[in-house]
Parts: structure tokens; C-alpha cells; sequence
């Protein structure tokens, strides 16, 4: 079991810890867990497990054809950050689970299916997206400034509010929202990201 160190640009306001053990957590064989307190909130504790995740997700290996990897949850960490300290508040009626954040919505904002548009107008998350390490210049990152749409979130949050994802502004259930490795179109490219949730 080793000791991981991650820090993100931005993240000094942050009251996660940044040090964590990697590897499994086990107890007693035959014993008892105390209860413990929980100083820290649920949002804290979401975004210190999508850290241990994504340091885990960081080790993976690819051989070509892939060259680059954009990782939304280190360049954009602060929106994504605000979107989970804002929207992680409690238990979620709907479990949403996606493989392909696209490269105008979560690639972009840091916040799992999010469009811009929706991201910075409708639920007012803000904060500084950076450039990615390596970026293709057909996908590149320019944050809340983009201003392409990804088709598929725009037509959900424009389906009538008992059909569509955010549409119905503010009648519509929280939503608990998921997106793990995996987008590739004809840019060989790969998207890691972790768990969100949406309003």
C-alpha cells in the first residue's frame, strides 16, 4: 500500500485531503467497526474518492493508436469541483451512467454531461478551465468559452420535462450522473473522468 500526493492548480480552498493510501481497506478478520465520525461533508468525501479513482485511472497504459489523453477532472477542476460542492448534497432519485464524455461537454466544462450552455447559464458553475497537457488541435479546450454544443445533451435538455434530462428548469429531480473512461471518435483520443451529479 503506497502513498499517493495530488494537487490541482486552484485547489488550496479545497478541504479534501490531498494525501491518500491507494490499495484496499481491510478489517480484523472476526472484528468490529467502530463507528466513526464524519467531519467532512458528502461532497468532500465524493470528490476525495473521485481523486483516489482518478489517480488510479492515471496509471492505465495505451500503445497507438491513442496519443492523447484529456483528463477533464485535473484541467478542470474547479468547475467540476463547484458542481459537485453545490449539487452533492444528499441522495439522488436516478443513476445515470455514460462512457463517451464528449468533446464539447464534459471535455470542456469538467461537470459530467455538460453542455456549456447548461453549465454556465442554467446551473451557474463557473470557474478557470486549463489547457490539458497535450491537446489535439481539432478538440481543443476552451472551457465555458466554447461555443460548440454537443447534440445529444442539447436535444436531452430540450425534451419536455418528463422526458428530458434538465429541461423543466427547476421542476426537474436531482439526477445522479456517472461518466468513466472512454471517448474516441475520429481524433484518437481518450477522455478520463469520474462521477458527477446534476441538478
Amino acid at each position: 500500500m503506497g502513498l499517493l500526493s495530488i494537487s490541482f492548480p486552484g485547489d488550496s480552498d479545497m478541504a479534501v485531503p490531498q494525501a491518500f493510501l491507494l490499495g484496499p481497506l481491510h478489517e480484523p478478520a472476526g472484528g468490529l467497526m467502530e463507528p466513526q465520525p464524519c467531519p467532512r461533508s458528502l461532497a468532500e468525501g465524493f470528490l476525495e474518492e473521485e481523486l483516489r479513482l482518478n489517480a488510479e485511472l492515471s496509471q492505465l497504459q495505451f500503445s497507438e493508436p491513442v496519443g492523447i489523453i484529456y483528463n477533464p477532472v485535473e484541467y478542470a477542476w474547479e468547475p467540476h469541483r463547484n458542481y459537485v460542492t453545490r449539487y452533492c448534497q444528499g441522495p439522488k432519485e436516478v443513476l445515470f451512467l455514460g462512457m463517451n464524455p464528449g468533446p464539447f461537454g464534459m471535455a470542456q466544462t469538467g461537470v459530467p454531461f455538460g453542455e456549456v450552455n447548461v453549465v454556465r447559464d442554467w446551473l451557474g458553475i463557473g470557474g478557470p478551465v486549463l489547457t490539458p497537457p497535450q491537446e489535439h488541435p481539432k478538440r481543443p479546450v476552451l472551457g465555458l468559452e466554447c461555443p460548440q454544443s454537443e447534440a445529444l445533451l442539447v436535444l436531452l435538455c430540450e425534451m419536455p420535462p418528463q422526458r428530458g434530462l434538465m429541461s423543466g428548469a427547476m421542476s426537474v429531480p436531482r439526477i445522479h450522473t456517472s461518466e468513466t473512461l472512454g471517448h474516441r471518435s475520429g481524433v484518437r483520443e481518450v477522455n478520463h473522468s469520474a462521477t458527477g451529479l446534476a441538478p
